[in-house]
């Protein structure tokens, strides 16, 4: 039942166009994003030592976009894990479901957007790490 991690996620680049005036930067859903956008939300505010996200989903997707400042993700299947450093707005990273996340290390200014797959469903949540080993077949 485990993917391996390089399936859980993906680098996405987006199109950055500017001019004397500024830049814009484009995520389209199911061009851009690999999903029909459902759900948007963002942090901000958050200290350097705090853990956010500590959770995977059932069903949802995620794209998580540091548009100001900077962030780490550790993204972990169960066997093994990696961190990716979101530190440019035309940055995006894609998040499978069925993988746990962990956001932390946020710059002062730092603000993650995230486009989600799905609406809100607490019940699709899975907040306990041992519960997410069990799920997956690792415990």
């Amino acid at each position: 039942m485990i993917k391996p991690l390089e399936e859980c996620y993906k680098i996405l680049e987006f199109s950055e166009y500017g001019d004397e005036r500024g830049s814009l930067v484009i995520a389209e859903g199911n061009m851009d994003v690999p999903f029909e956008i459902k759900r948007v939300f963002y942090m901000y505010g958050s200290d350097p030592d705090v853990i956010r996200g500590q959770h995977a989903n059932k069903e949802s997707e995620f794209v998580l976009i540091n548009v100001s400042g900077s962030s780490k993700v550790k993204i972990d299947n169960g066997r093994e894990n990696v961190i990716v450093e979101l530190n440019k707005p035309r940055m995006g990273l894609y998040l499978s479901t069925m993988i746990w996340k962990d956001m932390y290390d946020f710059s002062p200014d730092s603000v993650l957007l995230v486009l989600a797959s799905t609406h809100y469903d607490g019940s699709e949540y899975i907040r306990d790490y041992n519960d997410y080993l069990e799920i997956i077949g690792e415990k």
